[in-house]
């Protein structure tokens, strides 16, 4: 069973290869890593930036799915971050990476890290466009 070596939700800029570091290990034969970036498009509009808002709880169910992650077979290290706050177009919102001995454990693990992520963070987005106008999106 492997660490959590990082799991956050904050307001710092996200750094994908300090993610990518933090999971290194002598054991590790693959890390693999997701960068979520702030596009400039969304349902054919263009989008100039993102305002993140996570509920009181976020921190603690992003801790409880990264245990999840690293509690699998074959799992070195997982660290993982969300960004809250206003992010413009290239910013990272969420930063992922697994290690393991092989690379399809680090591939699946962090895959379903990421879809986790997704589905459970009780974390929302403002999508601000072009026009000036803004639209609240489900979750994160």
């Amino acid at each position: 069973m492997g660490n959590v070596i990082l799991a956050a939700v904050t307001e710092t800029a996200l750094d994908l290869a300090a993610h990518e570091a933090a999971v290194g290990d002598a054991a590790a034969g693959a890390v693999v890593s997701f960068a979520g970036v702030v596009r400039n498009h969304d349902g054919g509009r263009a989008v100039t930036e993102l305002e993140y808002h996570g509920h009181p709880s976020a921190s603690d169910v992003v801790a409880q799915i990264a245990a999840d992650i690293a509690d699998r077979t074959g799992v070195i290290a997982v660290a993982v971050s969300h960004r809250v706050g206003m992010l413009r177009v290239g910013d990272i919102a969420l930063a992922a990476a697994v290690s393991a001995a092989h690379r399809g454990v680090a591939f699946s693990a962090c895959r379903d890290l990421v879809d986790e992520v997704k589905h459970r963070l009780p974390v929302w987005k403002r999508q601000v466009f072009d026009d000036g106008t803004d639209e609240w999106v489900g979750s994160a």
